[in-house]
């Protein structure tokens, strides 16, 4: 997007010209950039831009938007520069301490919600989150699911600290432990109750995979929340080794996978010797989530990593 002096600028030939330039750049989804940033630098609400077309900007606008617009050119994400996203139809705080929440991961809390809703009504369902990162899917499940209380564990207390103000914006915050811990560390270190339900959207890009994701995810997001290092599926071992230590009998548990993942995380809970085993899409029809149930065992011995 060209710089002319003493051009004057409508929130029409701004959006028109900076769409072309974007998409001209390689980034998808231009219009919509281009109409979050324009509406986060003017401090209006997006729709407010469609009635405002012709309206001129000021200098100082078209700064705050070159600003916004440029760090988008630089591939950093969206939801960085305007500080939120949307999930299940709730506004999240994001920054760069945590993974930003995605469209597919609402699969998964359906997914919840349906598995909540089938056991007994009226009695509180206790869940445990492993990897809260924004705490989109703590907070969610607080805010929708009936009588829940989550309990939700995570290494980076930088996350936990978003997390937190989350859970304060939608005033479940009552209804939320936070607590940083590894999920890798022996169970009787991690908590001292049984759940109903565990869940998670854990780590699962390979090592190996990392050089081929966008610039946007390499770029900016937090690594530890995006691959586990090693194969994609160590932290599904982990929790399947852990679920009955820390479930009570016939506890439920979902995870969400990545592409290509759902039948091998599906034959690590048969051979588990899971019951009630699931796989369910997403909207674009990607295996996105692998439920199953176990049974509960005693916790005295020590499950150590």
């Amino acid at each position: 997007m060209t710089n002319e002096p003493g051009r004057l600028w409508t929130i029409r030939d701004l959006m028109r010209v900076a769409i072309d330039h974007l998409q001209r750049n390689g980034i998808d989804d231009a219009r919509l950039n281009v109409e979050l940033l324009l509406a986060h630098a003017l401090e209006l609400p997006r729709i407010t831009l469609y009635t405002s077309f012709d309206r001129p900007l000021t200098g100082d606008e078209l700064k705050r938007f070159r600003a916004l617009y440029e760090r988008r050119l630089r591939r950093e994400p969206l939801q960085y520069i305007v500080g939120s996203t949307s999930f299940m139809g709730l506004t999240f705080a994001v920054d760069p301490r945590v993974f930003i929440p995605r469209p597919e991961t609402e699969t998964l809390i359906e997914q919840i919600m349906v598995v909540c809703s089938e056991r007994l009504p009226d009695q509180p369902v206790n869940v445990l989150e492993v990897g809260t990162g924004s705490g989109n899917i703590a907070v969610t499940v607080a805010k929708y699911v009936k009588l829940s209380s989550v309990t939700t564990i995570d290494t980076s207390e930088l996350a936990l600290e978003v997390a937190r103000h989350n859970a304060r914006l939608h005033l479940v915050d009552q209804a939320i432990e936070f607590h940083r811990m590894d999920v890798f560390e022996p169970v009787d270190q991690l908590l001292r109750k049984r759940f109903d339900v565990l869940v998670s959207n854990p780590p699962y890009v390979a090592r190996d995979e990392w050089d081929e994701l966008q610039e946007e995810i390499r770029g900016h997001e937090p690594r530890g929340a995006v691959t586990d290092e090693r194969d994609g599926y160590e932290f599904y071992r982990r929790m399947i080794e852990l679920a009955p230590f820390l479930l009570n009998d016939r506890g439920d548990v979902l995870v969400e996978v990545g592409y290509g993942q759902a039948a091998v995380v599906r034959q690590m809970m048969e051979t588990a010797g899971w019951s009630d085993l699931r796989v369910t899409h997403d909207l674009d029809g990607t295996s996105r989530v692998v439920s199953g149930r176990c049974r509960a065992r005693s916790r005295n011995a020590v499950i150590n990593n």
